[in-house]
């Protein structure tokens, strides 16, 4: 008779020992695995290499590429939207092999023109010669302290403003009234300077209205407004300047493009600042193209782009800060007022520019207003 036997009776312990912890590793890494698929961060391990070992499903969709495009790849190969920021790459990893763990902001910009700001964390060796880096998109998060930080600037010099406005214009109206009784008095050989006296006292009160602007919002009507219509007045009343530039305005209306919201005369003022700063940056003349487009999530999109020097992106940073200006006679104001308006009206600007080929103004509007003011 043959000596049968059952394992598990006799080796019972050593039989479920194996067992047990072979389920309890496959149940672990499941477990570990749902984490990392499921974390609404961005997971990315990389070998010592620097090559993709594995990404999450919220890194595949921050990098907008699938992982098997991914494994296997150097982080910044040219077929990753990393390849453009290589050097800062090598830059964040030199510091990690000193430091074991390392920090790091990364921007990127979008194809539309705006920017995405991801903070991401390294550390070394979670598993042998595997790497982790963490992603978080922190885009609101530093758009709203940009906004708080040039509110804050806003409201301060809107108190100084209201001050120096008030202080300047009294000295101002007296100046103004004895100028025009001299008028008559004034011969032939001195009417130059009578002209130039009277066009830089002009220029003084349009400063002092810029000041008064902002330091004491207007009061506004928001109305259902034809963007198109604002604009072709704007272009229109700005034609005969563009001539004397030798400046053609290219127009690309959406006549679908619904009502929006608005205050008419205070767009009607950004239009203007932006167009005729436009034409002022092409003495030798060219092409200012102006387009208007609806776009998906219930907002419109107006650019005005120019073919003048451009700006560096240094100087980008700056626009519309107080007394900021890229002109030799400018005081900013204009460019500050434009962006208060655009912001009163819960729109943005985002400014792209490449210096020699022109600048792009992007102004972005939303349909609706939720909080009109009165």
């Amino acid at each position: 008779m043959e000596n049968q036997f059952n394992e598990k009776e006799i080796f019972p312990h050593e039989i479920n020992g194996v067992h047990t912890k072979e389920t309890e590793a496959h149940e672990s890494e499941q477990k570990y695995r749902r984490i990392f698929e499921d974390s609404i961060d961005g997971l990315i391990l990389w070998d010592n290499e620097h090559r993709f070992v594995d990404v999450n499903i919220a890194a595949e969709r921050m990098i907008g590429l699938p992982k098997n495009k991914l494994i296997g790849q150097r982080v910044y190969d040219l077929s990753t939207p990393l390849e453009g920021k290589k050097q800062e790459i090598l830059k964040h990893i030199d510091q990690l092999l000193n430091e074991g763990q390392k920090a790091s902001t990364i921007t990127f910009e979008t194809e539309d023109g705006n920017k995405i700001y991801f903070d991401y964390t390294s550390q070394l060796d979670i598993v042998d010669g595997v790497n982790l880096t963490v992603f978080k998109d922190v885009t609101d998060k530093v758009v709203m302290q940009e906004q708080l930080r040039k509110s804050d600037t806003l409201n301060v010099i809107g108190e100084l403003a209201a001050g120096i406005a008030h202080e300047i214009r009294n000295p101002m109206t007296a100046l103004k009234g004895f100028i025009q009784l001299l008028e008559s008095s004034i011969t032939k050989e001195h009417s130059l300077y009578y002209q130039v006296i009277t066009t830089e006292l002009q220029r003084i009160d349009s400063i002092i209205n810029e000041f008064l602007i902002l330091a004491k919002p207007q009061a506004v009507r928001f109305q259902e407004k034809d963007i198109n219509k604002i604009m072709k007045e704007t272009v229109d009343l700005l034609s005969a300047q563009a001539v004397l530039y030798n400046v053609q305005f290219v127009t690309n209306y959406d006549e679908s493009l619904p009502l929006v919201f608005c205050e008419p005369n205070q767009l009607k003022k950004v239009f203007i600042n932006l167009i005729k700063n436009a034409i002022e940056v092409m003495p030798n003349g060219g092409n200012i193209t102006i387009t208007t487009k609806k776009m998906r999530n219930q907002q419109i999109q107006i650019i005005i782009k120019d073919e003048g020097c451009g700006i560096s992106k240094e100087k980008i940073k700056k626009l519309g800060e107080p007394f900021y200006t890229t002109k030799d006679r400018g005081t900013g104001l204009g460019l500050m007022v434009s962006y208060r308006i655009i912001d009163e009206h819960k729109g943005t600007i985002f400014v792209k520019s490449e210096e020699g080929k022109g600048t792009i103004f992007n102004i972005k509007l939303p349909i609706k207003k939720l909080h009109p003011i009165v």
